[in-house]
């Protein structure tokens, strides 16, 4: 098996345990056992678990902010644009597997002991954010609404993790709408 093919099934498998599970209850036998990598492979990949964890949240961040520019971006208006990011929201939130954002819960569990999962946390949310900054800046809108619109997106993640509803989604979108409104030049 190429080296490129392992590392994709030990991030697969890892992504799936750890964001099912949470990171510190899974162990490397059962990556290894999920990957079908065997341990002394896996631990050539990655010499410890901080560094898988670290991988697995970096690759979550880039296929998680790519599948959000690729939703936005097919959508025509700039406003659109900024409100589409919470009809995204809401089509995640329907997912089986949702179990809110994995950098909040890497960050709850470990931001306080591992310098890597707390530095991949804030990573992004700052990607969020300057992404968030391009959309409003693409309108001609003031700085200070990328904020907003990102406090709005996190706090739509975190209550629809703990609620168990899309419904923060569309909440958070109605407020976007009305922030919008406000901020739109006269």
């Amino acid at each position: 098996m190429e080296a490129a093919a392992q590392e994709a099934r030990v991030l697969d498998a890892a992504e799936t345990l750890f964001y099912g599970r949470g990171l510190q209850t899974v162990g490397m036998d059962e990556i290894r056992n999920g990957s079908g990598v065997s341990l002394k492979r896996l631990y050539q990949l990655y010499p410890s678990k901080e560094r898988l964890m670290e991988a697995y949240l970096r690759r979550r961040d880039q296929r998680w902010r790519a599948s959000l520019a690729t939703y936005v971006e097919s959508r025509p208006a700039e406003e659109d644009r900024m409100l589409a990011v919470f009809d995204w929201l809401e089509n995640w939130f329907e997912e089986p597997d949702f179990r809110g954002c994995a950098f909040v819960n890497s960050f709850g569990e470990l931001g306080a002991t591992s310098p890597s999962v707390a530095s991949t946390a804030r990573d992004h949310v700052e990607s969020l954010r300057d992404y968030l900054a391009q959309l409003t800046s693409a309108s001609g809108l003031p700085d200070w609404l990328a904020d907003s619109l990102l406090l709005l997106a996190e706090g739509a993640i975190t209550t629809a993790a703990i609620t168990g509803s899309s419904a923060p989604a569309a909440q958070a979108r109605e407020s976007a709408r009305r922030l919008l409104e406000v901020a739109a030049p006269r």
